[in-house]
């Protein structure tokens, strides 16, 4: 590929718009952007986009692509017309859950740099006076987002585009994906070939059309969202002009799925309260005769799906009723089965890449990252939660995308805790220790399908028996949610006596072949050619020093090893990277199992079924050993992440079930129970251990995240990111994940609330748990280097101030006595 390569963008919506404009301005000045549409107004969802643009998301990510967005519309301009008309934006509450979601989103805004103000009913109606002030509560008011004048964005994108050598191509429909030797070669059109290195689909709800062109599978469904025009709204007559359009915030009445925007003197009303509505792309209209009104993503109105929307409508803004609906449409969208983005690039095809389900809020942020992705190899902002490989085999069927993407629809607007579980499908993926979970009450979470135990009410009998030094103090309504007491006997029994914990869930990969050594020896930051036997926690990281991942690497044999990974990404990262090498990688999770053993009592437990030598002396910390457990052949390895004394023990799933009912009989007599996720969250952040994805990402390096010892530099040779992390230590950091312990021993955060220094907010909490052996609340935070253990800090938590101590850590056992007896 040449450095200039020639890149073709299907799709010339807002997303492709964007795209070009972002690569021409990196000097990738070869752009070809093909739509089946006209110019400008192509008839995709851009078209007919209502162009809300807000910036405060339960996602970091997802906040940073809206900031970005804000900041590049500002900048545009058609002929003196604007494309972003920043008239704020206003989320007004009507019961007291939607009024305490309004603090906790004011936090999130703060911790990211965005404006944001939980206002009184007073300072509503003030901002937007059609709203009736006996209705409210308060609301959230976040004076930089505004309104997208989406086509005219696209109008200004293109000729910038253009100027610096991009080529638009509409009434140009994509019939294929020329390809040669696994790379794309050229995009086949109803017009010729376009010859091409890099081909990015941008093309919004008929993305899996086009992804299916190169067999690759895009997880997204088309449904559409229904949005009204009223006429004349008497108090807006004379407010605005045809130039100014707007001048009141978005209005969003999270609690009846409504949102609202001035058009005029009239006003647009927005709405997801309506059943989900999917569209099959064989039954729309075609793209030849495009006009603002008719367009193949505006289907028509139902009326009577709007008419309780209606009712919702006039109640919250009076005036209302004095006017009628008089037109409307159901417009076309993209939904995930996750309601992120799909960003990436083709396992099957190399050069084949996806930008889709990207609204016009996000549309820029998305296209400076993935330009980033094409020009650099990496994104500055992090983009985990946005990777089309994010998913598990089965969550890209078509069933279960359609009835994820529909949930996602009916929820959109709804407060979500972050532990609230997914309904449905439920028992996708079951260890084979589920039955035996089910017996012991295990009330279960989810996660890509698994089933996994948070606590087993079995234990809550033991609750009584807690001692006074044990038992959890009584927690607010918001931290109770999804959580329980039986925790709190897990944790405890797990610290004094030993616990079984379901491990099933942990991605396993077989890594295999003449080439394994050098090939983790290059991806990862320790040393891998060690003894077999050896298990070593290492990173993987980018060409930047951000850490991709951490994984859990056990040497089984001369060419073999076992990898503990954290999920799709890693497999694909991996089997990606050993492509043309002398090495197999092999996802092995569905096929085994595995169940922790921990506790001061484990080795009581474990060491009599089986002849294997499992004394300190012949097992070490941090080694493994094959060894028959109760006449089932396992791995055990010797690897604690709730910093007790155990093993990780292995086996086929077809030994599963045995192998738990012989380590559960055996364990009766030492007082064994079963632990969930609860007290291993709990127990984990006792001991400092991070959890990649919530406490670090890319955007950290392992000076950064407190895991600088697993870069071992001086006994290896080179590897990726070795170059970007030379000169950095922890000396040289400047911002540094923190531990903080809560003062009044009592107050539990559950994650992302922003933390103050010296009254400033400076940073944000990642992970939170109540530490049940030190008998007070923990929160993980990115905050300044510079802070010492003693200094004091506030977690803002619902607007109010929490008093956290600045603490060392590990918390427990500093001198890992308790896990190498």
């Amino acid at each position: 590929m040449s450095t200039t390569p020639r890149v073709v963008v299907i799709g010339a919506g807002i997303v492709g718009a964007n795209l070009a404009d972002e690569l021409t301005e990196r000097g990738w000045t070869d752009v070809t952007v093909l739509d089946q549409g006209p110019l400008p107004l192509t008839g995709g969802s851009t078209s007919h986009a209502p162009g809300l643009v807000f910036q405060t998301n339960a996602s970091r990510t997802m906040s940073a692509f809206a900031s970005y967005t804000v900041e590049k519309f500002l900048g545009l301009e058609v002929d003196g017309a604007w494309c972003f008309n920043q008239v704020g934006g206003l989320e007004v509450a009507t019961t007291p859950a939607r009024l305490a979601d309004l603090h906790r989103k004011a936090g999130w805004a703060a911790s990211r740099g965005i404006p944001a103000t939980v206002v009184d009913v007073e300072e509503c109606v003030r901002r937007h006076p059609l709203i009736d002030p006996e209705r409210i509560l308060g609301g959230l008011h976040t004076p930089t987002d505004g309104l997208a004048k989406a086509s005219r964005a696209v109008t200004a994108l293109m000729r910038r585009a253009q100027a610096r050598g991009a080529v638009f191509r509409g009434s140009t429909r994509v019939t294929g994906v020329a390809q040669q030797g696994g790379r794309v070669t050229g995009v086949k059109t109803d017009a010729g070939v376009v010859p091409a290195d890099v081909v990015v689909s941008c093309a919004g709800f008929w993305g899996p059309a086009i992804g299916a062109m190169v067999g690759m599978r895009v997880p997204l469904l088309p449904l559409a969202h229904q949005y009204a025009f009223t006429g004349q709204v008497p108090p807006l007559v004379g407010r605005n002009d045809e130039a100014v359009e707007a001048r009141l915030p978005i209005l969003r009445h999270q609690d009846q799925d409504l949102y609202y925007r001035e058009h005029g003197d009239r006003l647009g009303i927005g709405s997801y309260a309506h059943r989900p509505m999917p569209v099959s792309l064989g039954e729309l209209p075609d793209v030849d005769d495009v006009t603002a009104a008719r367009q193949p993503s505006m289907l028509p109105f139902t009326e009577d799906d709007f008419a309780p929307q209606w009712e919702q409508s006039v109640a919250l803004l009076p005036s209302l009723a004095d006017t009628k609906v008089e037109e409307g449409f159901n417009g076309v969208f993209s939904f995930t089965p996750d309601g992120g983005p799909l960003i990436g690039e083709s396992s099957e095809v190399a050069g084949f890449w996806v930008a889709e389900a990207v609204w016009v809020t996000h549309s820029a942020g998305v296209a400076h990252s993935v330009a980033q992705l094409l020009v650099d190899g990496r994104s500055e902002i992090e983009l985990h939660g946005c990777d089309v490989h994010r998913f598990e085999e089965f969550q890209t069927a078509d069933a279960y995308v359609a009835e994820t993407a529909q949930q996602n629809f009916v929820e959109i607007y709804d407060v979500v805790h972050p532990r609230q579980p997914r309904t449905s499908p439920r028992d996708v993926r079951t260890s084979p220790f589920h039955a035996r979970q089910v017996e012991l009450g295990a009330v279960f979470g989810e996660t890509r399908g698994w089933e996994r135990p948070q606590w087993f009410e079995a234990n809550a009998p033991l609750v009584a028996e807690l001692p006074a030094a044990w038992r959890p103090p009584t927690r607010d309504a918001w931290s109770a949610r999804f959580h329980s007491p039986v925790a709190a006997v897990e944790a405890w029994k797990t610290r004094t006596a030993v616990a079984l914990y379901d491990m099933t869930p942990l991605t396993r990969l077989e890594v295999s072949g003449p080439g394994a050594v050098a090939f983790l020896d290059r991806l990862t930051t320790g040393k891998m050619d060690k003894s077999v036997g050896s298990v070593t926690y290492t990173l993987l990281l980018d060409d930047a020093g951000g850490v991709r991942s951490d994984v859990t690497v056990a040497r089984l044999g001369a060419d073999l090893f076992q990898v503990g990974a954290n999920g799709p990404l890693d497999v694909h990262h991996l089997q990606q990277e050993a492509a043309g090498l002398d090495v197999t990688v092999r996802e092995t999770t569905g096929g085994t199992c595995c169940v922790g053993v921990w506790g001061p009592l484990a080795r009581d437990l474990v060491a009599p079924l089986t002849d294997a030598d499992l004394s300190h002396e012949g097992l070490g910390y941090f080694r493994c050993v094959r060894a028959v457990v109760g006449g089932v052949p396992v791995v055990a390895m010797r690897v604690s992440y709730v910093g007790e004394l155990g093993w990780e023990i292995y086996t086929g799933a077809e030994y599963g079930l045995r192998l738990w009912d012989v380590l559960w009989r055996a364990g009766q007599p030492l007082g064994v129970v079963a632990a969930g996720r609860a007290a291993f969250d709990s127990l984990r952040l006792e001991k400092g251990y991070r959890s990649w994805g919530t406490d670090m990402t890319s955007e950290h390096d392992p000076y950064e995240a407190g895991v600088g010892f697993a870069v071992r530099p001086a006994t290896k040779g080179e590897f990726v990111g070795r170059a970007a992390l030379e000169g950095r230590s922890t000396a040289t950091r400047t911002r540094a994940l923190t531990c903080l312990t809560v003062d009044d021993g009592a107050s539990v955060v559950v994650g992302d609330e922003p933390v103050l220094v010296d009254g400033e907010v400076a940073g944000y909490v990642t992970s939170a748990a109540f530490g049940h052996t030190i008998g007070r609340p923990i929160a993980y935070a990115w905050l300044p280097a510079g802070l010492s253990p003693g200094d004091g800090v506030a977690i803002s938590y619902f607007g109010q101030p929490i008093r956290a101590t600045v603490a060392s850590e590990p918390l427990v056992d500093p001198e890992m006595a308790r896990i190498r007896r």
